[in-house]
């Protein structure tokens, strides 16, 4: 697991939303499908995907659970 160090920082990763949700309101960390863990803090949108969890997020398919949330970053 990457705890906010290398390429991980450059990107908005996959998380499930109630777990964004959740951080936000008592800040807990977060699990990104790719592995990386932490507080987001910034705005998912200003980065590109994280290509691994797009790829783990593409290879779940439709149907299960709903792990389509972004998280941002913070270092």
């Amino acid at each position: 697991m990457s705890h906010g160090d290398g390429d991980h920082e450059r990107f908005a990763h996959y998380v499930q939303k109630d777990k964004i949700m959740a951080s936000a309101l008592d800040g807990t960390p977060v699990v990104a499908l790719c592995g990386k863990v932490w507080v987001p803090g910034r705005d998912p949108k200003k980065y590109p995907v994280c290509p691994m969890c797009k790829e783990i997020y593409e290879s779940m398919g439709s149907g299960g659970e709903d792990k389509g949330g972004k998280g941002g970053d913070k270092k």
